[in-house]
């Protein structure tokens, strides 16, 4: 089984961080209504919050951070050194083959 690094990212930050959500697995090939509702350029991931959704995995990992303050911070709160990590995690992008779309 495949998985795609994007959606692996915005799990793991959600499981960090300690946030329940709705995991729904989608195939590419057949993209679901919900997919093409959520995001309007039909990749993955996409977190639905509150009925809005978020898409592309590290604009999520910032929301999530922003929106749940609670320990532990997924980015540093320096500028800089956040800046050092949004380079890194960018510097690495993946493929997708096992996609999803997460609804919280």
């Amino acid at each position: 089984m495949w998985a795609s690094t994007y959606s692996k990212r915005l799990e793991l930050a959600l499981k960090i961080k300690g946030i329940p959500y709705e995991y729904v697995e989608e195939d590419l090939s057949n993209k679901s209504p919900l997919l093409l509702k959520y995001n309007p350029v039909h990749k993955i991931p996409v977190l639905v919050h509150n009925g809005k959704p978020i898409a592309e995995s590290l604009i999520i990992i910032e929301y999530i951070n922003e929106t749940w303050k609670n320990e532990p911070r997924l980015l540093p709160d320096d500028p800089y050194k956040r800046a050092k990590v949004r380079f890194w995690a960018s510097s690495f992008p993946g493929a997708f083959i096992l996609p999803r779309t997460v609804r919280i």
